[in-house]
């Protein structure tokens, strides 16, 4: 289907786009730092689709073809610099913010619950928002994410370097820093094909690539809190995906996720790094179905149940 763009209630415009049968369980896909909505690949969009689900993918604020907002990117940029040293500053928006987005669109599409599923920060957004949503939420996927306490989920630390370079400004220099954090952060067992990712990267800059937009979005992220307190107090049906390569988001941060939430799956998968190899595609979408059978067995009375 094509992209469609949603007026929320709040301001802000989300692109999106959706797969399968709008009378299936709605399923909504929330990407992480700088991605949009097609790095979830259509592959894996219709490998979901086609189990049963109605797809929802779509571009966080300052990606892609969804809302922009405005600062200048020098000073976000020593705002995230002195951020990450511990010395807190005001932020232009928070993760409960990018969760508020995710409901906003499941508003604008009628949806009153949906099974949501993150990657990376995208995993933390929908912690956020079944945190701070429950009722929308069916069921929860959070991949190679982490709870935003500290001493869990670090990056490797030879990866800071590229995470503060500056910013591609041109579509060249953004194809080839693509390139390069494939190699440093990609699933080595999984090698992605190099015509492939061209494009995927030259896709991302033409739909919109802002480089202000993803340090803002960083800011977001180093400014998350410790959710671990709220997520034990979760009653709804949750996988943890993280493979056990992830250089960027260490597999802590995914035990410490499970951990948290009472009777989370926890599946650590070997060789995976910080992406999405096609070679997973059928590991993935079995283990969400496999979570969403389990909000549909829950009882009708629960105030848990699927909508659909």
């Amino acid at each position: 289907m094509a992209e469609r763009t949603a007026h929320l209630a709040h301001g802000i415009d989300i692109c999106f786009e959706t797969f399968g049968d709008p009378q299936h369980a709605p399923l909504l896909l929330v990407m992480g730092l700088g991605g949009p909505m097609g790095w979830w690949s259509v592959e894996l969009c219709e490998n979901l689709a086609a189990r049963g689900f109605f797809v929802i993918r779509y571009d966080n604020r300052d990606i892609g073809r969804s809302s922009r907002i405005e600062t200048e990117r020098q000073p976000v940029r020593r705002q995230l610099v002195v951020t990450y040293l511990g010395r807190r500053r005001h932020v232009p928006y928070s993760m409960s913010e990018l969760a508020t987005d995710g409901v906003g669109l499941l508003d604008h599409l009628g949806i009153e619950r949906a099974h949501v599923v993150g990657v990376s920060m995208g995993g933390m957004i929908a912690q956020t928002m079944a945190i701070e949503h429950r009722d929308r939420v069916t069921s929860l996927t959070s991949i190679m994410a982490t709870t935003g306490r500290r001493y869990v989920g670090w990056a490797n630390p030879r990866l800071l370097p590229m995470l503060f370079a500056p910013t591609a400004r041109t579509r060249e220099e953004y194809v080839a820093r693509a390139a390069m954090g494939t190699a440093m952060i990609g699933s080595h067992h999984y090698p992605r094909d190099t015509a492939v990712m061209r494009r995927l990267a030259e896709e991302t800059w033409d739909r919109g690539y802002s480089a202000t937009g993803v340090l803002q979005q960083m800011l977001a992220l180093v400014t998350q809190p410790d959710r671990t307190r709220q997520l034990r107090t979760l009653d709804i049906p949750t996988l943890v995906i993280h493979g056990l390569a992830d250089r960027l988001v260490h597999p802590s941060g995914g035990r410490a996720t499970a951990r948290a939430i009472p009777g989370a799956e926890l599946v650590e998968i070997p060789n995976m790094a910080h992406d999405l190899p096609a070679e997973l595609d059928d590991t993935i979408a079995a283990a969400i179905e496999r979570t969403a059978a389990r909000a549909a067995a829950q009882p009708a009375s629960s105030p848990r149940a699927s909508a659909k």
